[in-house]
């Protein structure tokens, strides 16, 4: 089958209690047991549900893995993984890291142990030294990054991180398996919050580890049970709706973003504009190479800083301004401020993140609305 057709019938059959078509959200939290410890395959929901099963074998079918893991959210889906490294763990993250990803590393793992060290994920070379310099147990990459947009060359990664004995691990939120499947390049885990693409809604929070080697896979799923960060059957059975429609929707999510980042780079009101699909990317090449599209995030750097920034957001109404991406509707944040506030200036600016930046996440609107918005809203700057 192929892609867009698995994401509606791939680990997804009808109920074969009911013959429903879509599956039953199974709101029961324990279950009838026939004797101790025998049981139909479920006992406790935090331990496994009928509705999470169906959604973690689709999550594993799309993105080529044996074993997939849904949690409560990204950061859920990313602690879970986190608690499989001992202390003294030496993890080799890229310097372009979600907000979140970079707080939980540095102001939890750090104090129990676990040594990040960051470098630019787009030199392999930097990647080789860093595992090179002293043991490393996990290679972990954005790609593309959040909120810059910068490509890690997945085989190049894959293939440093094996020869040091280290973890490969992605997260692919910003691509969803629509676009990229990291473990076909080698990945160990690919992570995602599903908040963002698969769900599509902006109607969940939910995150998910999809893991390549079935050991592995068995072990990250005892840490699943014995840390307990799992989504409700609900939040479950919207990541299986959401995720039906994800080939459609990822196709107008990148011609939209693919037009706006083309206007915006037209624009003597900005400075700079990140997305991959552009000639003018620096990563152009590689995202054509591993990239099926270019997805539908872009940022871009207002000339004028922070000021010229409040002044666009003022005149936008159709597009909203509100932290997460990835939805039908189209959303607009200022990473300084909002998503990457816990970053401390200073290492923000090193890494890029300016008081101009803007993260734009293209809806499926009609592409001459979102145009027709941008344009008035950058006359006002």
């Amino acid at each position: 089958m192929r892609f867009d057709t698995r994401l509606v019938h791939e680990a997804q059959p009808a109920d074969p209690a009911t013959g429903a078509v879509n599956t039953p959200i199974y709101l029961s939290s324990t279950f009838a047991q026939e004797a101790p410890n025998r049981n139909r395959g479920y006992v406790y929901s935090r331990s496994a549900n009928p509705t999470r099963s169906v959604l973690e074998a689709a999550l594993a079918a799309l993105e080529g893995g044996a074993v997939g893991l849904a949690f409560s959210s990204g950061l859920g889906a990313l602690a879970t993984l986190l608690d499989h490294f001992p202390t003294g763990s030496r993890i080799v993250a890229g310097e372009d890291l979600y907000g979140g990803t970079w707080r939980l590393l540095e102001h939890r793992r750090r104090q129990y142990g676990i040594e990040p060290v960051y470098v630019d994920f787009r030199r392999p070379e930097r990647i080789r030294a860093a595992v090179r310099a002293a043991p490393t147990a996990l290679v972990y990459a954005e790609s593309p990054t959040n909120p810059l947009l910068g490509l890690c060359d997945l085989r190049a990664a894959a293939r440093i991180a094996r020869e040091a004995g280290a973890l490969f691990a992605v997260d692919n939120t910003f691509a969803s398996p629509a676009v990229q499947r990291p473990i076909e390049s080698g990945a160990d885990v690919v992570l995602h919050s599903t908040t963002k693409y698969l769900g599509g809604h902006s109607d969940i929070v939910g995150g998910a580890l999809v893991v390549g080697p079935a050991e592995l896979g068995r072990r990250l799923a005892w840490l699943q049970n014995a840390v307990g960060a799992v989504p409700s059957p609900f939040d479950c059975f919207l990541v299986l709706r959401g995720m039906k429609t994800l080939g459609v929707r990822m196709r107008r999510h990148s011609e939209n973003a693919g037009a706006v980042a083309l206007e915006l780079e037209r624009s003597p009101r900005v400075a700079r504009v990140h997305y991959p699909g552009l000639a003018s990317h620096p990563q152009h090449r590689l995202a054509a190479r591993q990239m099926s599209q270019y997805g539908g995030m872009v940022s871009f750097e207002m000339k004028g800083g922070a000021a010229a920034v409040r002044r666009f957001l003022g005149g936008l109404r159709l597009i909203t301004l509100a932290e997460s991406l990835g939805g039908v509707e189209s959303l607009i944040e200022h990473p300084a401020s909002m998503t990457h506030a816990s970053v401390p200036r200073a290492e923000r600016l090193r890494h890029g993140v300016t008081d101009g930046l803007v993260r734009l996440s293209c809806g499926i609107e009609d592409p001459a609305d979102l145009l027709g918005e941008l344009r008035a809203a950058l006359r006002r700057v």
